[in-house]
């Protein structure tokens, strides 16, 4: 269910062993609560990318502890049986690029993953409608992803990573394709999708015009994080 939140303790990432060991996150500290939206930035090689991978239940962390509200889903070892179907159920994600599947319109690019994980196929394409009419892409509907413009792709990929309603949105540079006024208004998606559904929503970017929208930023160098207030500019 939505609104739970994620924690993390002590977060640690090392790759290899030996003089060869690389400990790529070394001790990370996060939380975001229910309906915020933070952005985590650092240089390249920071540990932004094994985070990510960590969060979203790709790689297996070495250390610390994650929960997604009261659940403990990684305390030195994963404590969830059926990671795909976390991912699928419990962890949304919106990449750089849309990764829209070409050969199907863009009911059926959002509604495939609730019917993967067994909607059936009216009440799939009825999430889907709904979520397209939230993010005011649903006169397209019927449109194949070359028919879209940059920002209806990227409107269409939020829309998927939203319709199962999951308490964890991760987004990994959601913004850098697009204009300032585009930028911008995929920003004021995510914050009145994670107000709406009490969705907990990490923002990866090096995307200086949506910095300052941020309330809280997570910085992270050479594997550590640190937290600092965000302008929390107002976009309208």
């Amino acid at each position: 269910m939505a609104g739970d939140g994620i924690c993390i303790k002590g977060l640690k990432k090392r790759y290899g062993s030996g003089d060869t060991a690389v400990d790529a996150l070394k001790a990370v500290d996060m939380h975001v609560a229910p309906g915020e939206v933070v952005g985590l930035i650092g240089p390249s090689g920071s540990g932004k990318t094994t985070l990510l991978k960590c969060l979203g239940a790709v790689t297996e962390p070495t250390g610390g502890q994650m929960m997604l509200g009261d659940d403990i889903i990684y305390d030195d070892s994963w404590k969830i049986k059926d990671l795909r179907a976390l991912r699928r159920d419990r962890i949304g994600f919106v990449f750089q690029a849309p990764y829209l599947i070409p050969f199907l319109d863009v009911t059926d690019n959002v509604a495939l993953l609730p019917m993967l994980a067994g909607r059936s196929n009216g009440e799939a394409r009825t999430r889907a409608k709904e979520m397209l009419k939230a993010l005011d892409v649903a006169h397209r509907a019927r449109a194949m992803p070359s028919q879209l413009s940059g920002g209806e792709q990227q409107r269409v990929a939020i829309a998927r990573g939203l319709v199962n309603h999951p308490p964890v949105i991760l987004a990994d540079e959601p913004t850098a394709p697009l204009d300032s006024e585009r930028a911008l208004a995929v920003i004021r998606i995510l914050n009145d999708m994670a107000q709406k559904f009490e969705t907990a929503i990490i923002v990866v970017t090096h995307d200086e015009k949506i910095i300052p929208t941020f309330k809280r930023i997570y910085h992270i160098r050479d594997g550590v994080t640190y937290e600092e207030a965000g302008e929390g500019r107002d976009i309208g």
